[in-house]
């Protein structure tokens, strides 16, 4: 019997998981998959918060590096990925959503350790992170598929890298980063806007609610679930203080 060759192994084994017309299951919500990559993460985050103590300069580089280097190889493979499968195009795939503002916010953070793009990332960044990990956008592409994998990694990542910023670097936003975070945001809207009718795209969905399942197709018609979301964003940038609201008073 003649064993397969690397091209035939490769069809019938890895290369399904990194089709565009992929026809497995799709992604299952809670499913074991998905709780398992809940856990990974939940535990990342408790290491940083409560395992890893007095870490040293050298120490903390490295994990600045590491982080940033991953989110930056799950970007490339993202985009490359795409352009592979023949559908990139200017309409679907500049980094103007908020999560790609967050991933690359998170990594300018990570290697210059500046305070003013993280009180920014700090509160987009989770918020949305939080929302696209509870309920990941895969579609149809469920685990192990490499699109569903990359959806848990750069939304994980970006939380990862915010608590790492937090707890062990020290940084921490205050009452008035909530309200620069309001305003960066909307300027930032006008600004993809823009882009949007010119390029004839909705990133930001500013110019029509998403065509899958999300939050926003609860507040009615455009533009009203714009104002909407304004509000959504306000409250959970406000939750998001709390903690640091109550560690104060604690001390």
């Amino acid at each position: 019997m003649t064993s397969p060759s690397p091209d035939n192994s490769w069809n019938a084994g890895l290369a399904p998981y990194f089709d565009h017309d992929y026809a497995g299951p799709a992604f299952v919500l809670f499913g074991p998959g998905h709780l398992a990559a809940l856990a990974v993460l939940g535990a990342a985050v408790a290491f940083l918060v409560w395992g890893w103590r007095e870490p040293g300069e050298a120490g903390r580089r490295r994990a600045r590096w590491l982080v940033a280097g991953i989110m930056i190889a799950n970007e490339i493979g993202w985009h490359w990925w795409n352009v592979a499968g023949g559908v990139w195009n200017l309409q679907d795939h500049l980094p103007l959503h908020a999560t790609s503002l967050s991933i690359w916010g998170s990594i300018l953070v990570l290697l210059t350790r500046n305070y003013r793009v993280y009180e920014i990332v700090f509160f987009i960044g989770i918020a949305g992170a939080m929302q696209a990990l509870i309920t990941p956008s895969a579609g149809i592409y469920g685990l192990p598929h490499y699109r569903a994998f990359q959806t848990l990694v750069s939304h994980g990542m970006v939380v990862v890298a915010m608590v790492y910023m937090t707890r062990i670097e020290g940084l921490r936003p205050n009452w008035s980063s909530v309200w620069r975070t309001m305003l960066a945001l909307n300027v930032y809207l006008v600004i993809v806007t823009g882009i949007n009718v010119v390029l004839g795209s909705n990133y930001m969905y500013t110019l029509a609610r998403p065509k899958t399942a999300s939050v926003l197709n609860l507040f009615g018609p455009w533009p009203w679930y714009i104002v909407m979301a304004e509000f959504l964003a306000l409250g959970l940038f406000v939750l998001l203080y709390l903690p640091f609201v109550l560690a104060d008073r604690r001390r």
